[in-house]
């Protein structure tokens, strides 16, 4: 096995400071993996050295099931368990009944209220409680991320969030996965750069926005699903 690049193995460094401080002041932490490429290099990491910060997913119901195989499979490398919050059922059933199965596609208002209903509320009761969070967020995923900070106060859930790997490449996060064999969605190898809900998420061509394929029939400019509130509305 080949050695990871220089610039991972200095900001590996950096990860492991940071995951050291949230285990020294931060806890109660929470770790959100919707098992991408950036969140399985923190799960690895996690799971191995830092196994106070617990592991936490939405599971919206609709992801699809290539994400579902690499769950299975994190548990069943690392001897975990990962903390699945999901969609109120009562919430979830009156959406559905009064703007039906697929609203979503309807318009960026209904979109935002499947995302609020699947990710948004369980995320909520995710964090509540909690002191830290840590997030796979990375600058150079989308223009709304582009002023990403190490650490921040997110005032909305009361707590301290971190985004380790804000200034890690693409190029240095499969370096990580390929190099240490790290198990990561098979949908990454057919042009899925991120992945979301099964619905929402396409195949994007080479040299594309790696987060074009989401919500893609939205205007491209500060597409998220709000769970990160800062974001949405940094670019409103």
């Amino acid at each position: 096995m080949r050695e990871p690049a220089a610039t991972s193995s200095s900001k590996l460094a950096q990860l492991h400071a940071v995951l050291s401080e949230v285990e020294a002041r931060y806890l109660p932490a929470v770790f959100t993996s919707s098992f991408g490429a950036e969140d399985m290099v923190l799960f690895d990491v996690i799971a191995r050295e830092f196994r106070q910060i617990r592991i936490v997913t939405l599971d919206t119901g609709r992801l699809p099931e290539q994400t579902y195989d690499v769950w299975r499979r994190a548990e069943a490398k690392y001897a975990c368990k990962v903390e699945p919050y999901l969609p109120d059922t009562s919430a979830l059933e009156g959406y559905i009944r009064i703007n039906g199965v697929n609203a979503f596609y309807d318009s960026v208002a209904q979109r935002q209220q499947c995302c609020h209903v699947r990710k948004v509320e369980p995320l909520r009761r995710a964090l509540n409680g909690k002191k830290g969070w840590v997030t796979g967020l990375r600058s150079a995923q989308a223009a709304s991320r582009a002023n990403l900070a190490d650490s921040e106060f997110d005032a909305e859930h009361g707590l301290q969030k971190f985004n380790p790997l804000r200034d890690w490449s693409e190029e240095e996060i499969w370096d990580y996965l390929r190099t240490r064999d790290v198990p990561y969605n098979a949908l990454h190898d057919q042009g899925y750069p991120s992945i979301g809900c099964a619905p929402c998420t396409r195949a994007v061509m080479p040299g594309q926005d790696v987060r074009s394929g989401r919500w893609w029939w939205e205007d491209p400019v500060g597409k998220e699903c709000g769970i990160h509130s800062n974001l949405t509305a940094s670019v409103a």
